[in-house]
């Protein structure tokens, strides 16, 4: 609304009085419109026209109500109008001011209240003021939207089934304010699915606070986290308010959780427990009503096994786990992921590609990605940059992409070295090593499949694998696509 010429709606039973304010503050630059009583403003406001002087979908911003006035007087009105249209910034007028009808008025939601006669610099002060309010509410609005869109589920890409099993959790623990751990390497997303939860929670307008356990040195976590008061150690020239306080009625992520010391760990059992803590040399405790996700990229259940991450703790946070894949291990969603980023970089860089070559697609998905999702979405935002054409080629990608893609085996030196590498229709094609060595547990699964039309329950008896091991070799592979 900042970059618009503010709307304003006077409101009095005085024509005299809505013809004076109205001249005033359109000399101001104001766009106004006038009612005469209450009735008539709440049937302007739900149309919401405005006039050609103002943009084509600009709402009325600041409300200017007399207070006592027939029909629906001034405070009816600023009831139904910040129950309709809580974002309209209403300013209310009256002949007669008592302290009891102006704590009234601010009760029931109204910005400013000034009394009758007007002066103008005063009622110019107000309406400027109350134009800045209302700007901030639609810039809110916009910062909101924006983080829905980029937090939002539609913005976490992949259709492996690991990850709609993701969707479905951050669906079921999202309303509550149950502890989620996530593991996973670096890069496969644990933020994100962190603000994904916290986005579609209760919580969403209340504070989400991340903290990377593993870039604070361990001497400063405890500072960093539960804060400290002046002089609680050398350099605490100031009280300090920790991460735990700071996400108070939201959600708190704590990352790389998995490197916290003993003591800390410690400290973390008795917060998650007692939501409660005192700061760094203060003997205050403090309470806190705060949903943790925390998320590891070691395996947690291997660090209590060797007695770096205590039992306790692990089984207390331990109550809902998301496992992230890594983006080697869902090689379909490298398209879906790339086509993304492209998008998004090119709304960025204000250009147009329509997409990759065929060539750099492969590249793509034979690229083993050891920073996961977020190296794919730096290599595809690096091609958006360099990329003189109107689609991203083999020119564009990373000399590492390009590396691995020309050490894949291809079809003439898989039969050179006997490797057995087959399409489903006998055709040699391309593959990397690791493809390789899976090949061959993939054609053993698929001729049993085969030669036992398709039968899971005797295949697995004959394979002496578990019936749930079966499927997920079968999910993995690819072979349900061949079934029937």
């Amino acid at each position: 609304m900042s970059d618009q010429i503010a709307r304003i709606l006077i409101v009095d039973d005085d024509p005299i009085v809505t013809q004076s304010l109205a001249e005033y503050l359109a000399e101001e630059g104001y766009d106004i419109a006038v009612a005469s009583d209450g009735a008539a403003a709440l049937e302007i406001l739900n149309r919401s026209k405005p006039s050609a002087a103002a943009s084509p979908d600009e709402p009325f911003g600041v409300v200017i109500t007399d207070g006592n006035m027939p029909v629906m007087d001034g405070l009816h009105l600023l009831r139904e109008t910040k129950n309709k249209h809580p974002d309209i910034v209403v300013i209310v007028l009256t002949a007669y001011a008592t302290v009891e009808s102006a704590v009234e008025c601010v009760k029931e939601g109204a910005f400013d209240y000034l009394t009758k006669p007007v002066v103008d610099q005063e009622l110019l002060i107000a309406v400027q003021k109350a134009v800045r309010q209302q700007a901030l509410i639609a810039e809110n609005h916009t910062l909101r939207s924006q983080l829905d869109t980029r937090f939002g589920l539609d913005n976490i890409i992949g259709a492996d089934p690991r990850m709609t099993r993701t969707y479905d959790l951050i669906e079921a623990v999202a309303p509550g304010k149950t502890t989620v751990l996530m593991g996973g390497e670096s890069g496969t997303g644990k933020s994100l699915i962190a603000h994904a939860i916290h986005r579609r929670s209760p919580r969403r307008n209340k504070p989400f606070v991340e903290v990377s356990c593993g870039s604070i040195p361990e001497t400063l976590l405890e500072s960093e986290l539960f804060g400290h008061v002046k002089g609680a150690f050398t350099g605490a020239h100031a009280d300090k308010i920790g991460r735990f306080l700071a996400a108070d009625g939201g959600t708190l992520f704590l990352d790389e959780i998995n490197s916290a010391s003993p003591g800390m760990q410690l400290k973390l059992l008795r917060i998650l427990q007692e939501r409660r803590f005192e700061p760094v040399g203060s003997t205050e405790t403090v309470e806190v009503d705060v949903r943790v996700i925390l998320a590891s990229n070691e395996p947690l259940e291997e660090l209590v096994a060797s007695g770096q991450f205590r039992q306790d703790l692990y089984y207390r946070i331990n109550v809902v786990m998301i496992d992230l894949p890594p983006l080697r291990e869902r090689i379909g969603d490298i398209p879906l992921l790339a086509e993304h980023f492209l998008r998004r970089h090119c709304e960025e860089v204000g250009t147009q590609i329509t997409g990759f070559t065929a060539e750099a697609m492969e590249a793509l998905q034979r690229y083993d990605y050891p920073g996961n999702v977020r190296e794919l979405g730096n290599i595809v935002e690096r091609a958006v940059v360099l990329t003189r054409g109107q689609t991203i080629t083999l020119d564009d990608l990373t000399q590492n992409v390009l590396d691995r893609g020309a050490s894949a085996i291809t079809a003439d030196n898989c039969q050179a070295t006997g490797l057995p590498w087959l399409g489903d229709d006998g055709d040699w094609q391309p593959m990397s090593l690791r493809q390789a060595l899976e090949e061959p547990e993939r054609q053993i699964l698929l001729a049993a499949l085969r030669a036992n039309d398709w039968n899971r329950q005797k295949t697995s008896d004959e394979l002496e694998i578990n019936r749930t091991t079966l499927y997920k070799k079968i999910k993995q592979y690819g072979l349900d696509r061949l079934a029937g």
